[in-house]
């Protein structure tokens, strides 16, 4: 299922695979990172074939991934977290108020959320520092990908733009 949709009557940057839970999160956290300066992306696709829930790239090229949780049964179902360490500076879960935060790996970080914001209550970890190659990678990936959307956010509202 592609991420954009062109269907009338749908928001064009929602892919429906989220639940109403995971997307107050992802709306939170999307305000506490362009809060900090932060470009963010979701649902960004990998080269290992993950997909990243948020992506963020900050002025000076550093790139977080936040893995949204909605509930307890959703932290226990995810044994693929750590396909995402390679593709980042920072990794953090985030979640809801009513998730318990002690279910989340103690040594990455957490950000608690809600649709009007989030605050992050552990330090994001701190990976290794990206190589060169990796980051112009992980950066060109961000750029494209945002540019298809915006292309197709574009297509789908009817408007001409040749």
């Amino acid at each position: 299922m592609p991420l954009v949709s062109a269907a009338p009557n749908t928001n064009p940057l929602v892919d429906g695979r989220q639940s109403e839970r995971a997307m107050r999160v992802r709306r939170g956290v999307q305000i506490l990172l362009a809060d900090m300066g932060y470009a963010v992306f979701p649902e960004l696709s990998l080269a290992n074939g993950r997909r990243a829930d948020l992506t963020g790239l900050s002025k000076d090229g550093r790139i977080w991934i936040i893995e949204v949780k909605s509930s307890v049964e959703d932290m226990r179902a995810d044994n693929k977290w750590q396909d995402y360490l390679e593709f980042c500076d920072a990794f953090a879960f985030a979640s809801l108020p009513d998730v318990p935060q002690d279910v989340f790996p103690a040594d990455v970080g957490f950000i608690i959320a809600d649709r009007f914001g989030a605050e992050i209550t552990s330090p994001m970890s701190a990976q290794k520092t990206l190589s060169p190659a990796r980051r112009k990678a992980m950066t060109l990936r961000i750029a494209r990908a945002a540019s298809q959307r915006l292309m197709a956010a574009e297509w789908a509202s009817g408007e001409d733009i040749r």
